[in-house]
């Protein structure tokens, strides 16, 4: 077993937000993370910020040369991973500078643009399987490893199914289905690796105030980033598992799928 002074994790768009705030959790907990940023200069400038065992690295989980360079990085300079913690993502790909709302209008299932929808989903979902997949060698290294991917419980269809929710109309096809994608790719991941030494699990932080919605969530960053962080640091969650903090999932904190 491995004590977390020699753990090794990689946070994917990690130097900013919800992403900012599990690398330094991990960092302060004792492991070595690794800050993945498309811009290696802002993933450095977070390093400095965490500290600890922290260093950036250049990756962009939509180019497949991004992802190989980080892959053989890690690989030369540790040998494995013990976790990933797939947390970039985008909400849209239209006009920048508009409110959420405004958003929001713009990707309802009648209006929204296709190669906008392929975009965000060619991010959230595609991207996100790749640098997954890309990296499961090295998370086979590790005696046991974990995988962590930061969904959304705007991506449950039983929560938008329910007529109850006072959240269900801000379920669009651009961002919101695209994270009840990520759920079913992930729950598929997780039967397929059920009994391996590699556990999948889901996390939502709940509505955050991050770029994704303009900074309009009711969290601040580090509420939300609460329960990603337990997750995260968590190493005796089932297998499988999705879920949120209480406001969205009740007490046990599961998100129905």
């Amino acid at each position: 077993m491995l004590t977390n002074s020699n753990k090794v994790a990689l946070v994917t768009g990690a130097n900013t937000g919800v992403g900012f705030q599990i690398a330094k959790a991990l960092a302060e907990h004792g492991y070595t993370v690794y800050i993945g940023a498309r811009n290696l200069e802002k993933g450095e400038a977070a390093a400095i910020q965490i500290g600890g065992k922290s260093k950036a690295i250049q990756l962009d989980i939509t180019d497949t040369s991004s992802i190989s360079s980080a892959v053989l990085a890690i690989d030369r300079e540790v040998g494995y991973l013990s976790l990933l913690v797939n947390n970039a993502a985008i909400s849209t790909a239209g006009i920048p500078g508009r409110t959420m709302e405004e958003v929001l209008a713009a990707q309802h299932a009648s209006i929204a643009p296709i190669d906008e929808m392929k975009t965000v989903w060619e991010t959230n979902v595609f991207g996100t399987l790749a640098v997954t997949q890309a990296f499961l060698g090295l998370l086979r290294k590790a005696p046991s490893a974990r995988i962590v991917t930061v969904s959304s419980a705007l991506g449950s269809l039983n929560l938008n199914a329910n007529p109850a929710n006072p959240y269900r109309s801000a379920y669009d096809v651009v961002y919101g289905a695209s994270k009840t994608a990520l759920n079913g790719v992930f729950l598929s991941l997780a039967n397929e690796l059920e009994g391996s030494s590699i556990k999948v699990n889901l996390v939502s932080p709940g509505f955050t105030a991050t770029a994704l919605n303009n900074f309009q969530g009711t969290d601040t960053v580090e509420e939300g980033s609460a329960e990603p962080i337990r997750v995260a640091l968590s190493e005796d969650l089932p297998n499988g598992v999705f879920t949120g903090p209480v406001s969205f999932s009740g007490a046990d904190q599961i998100v129905p799928w």
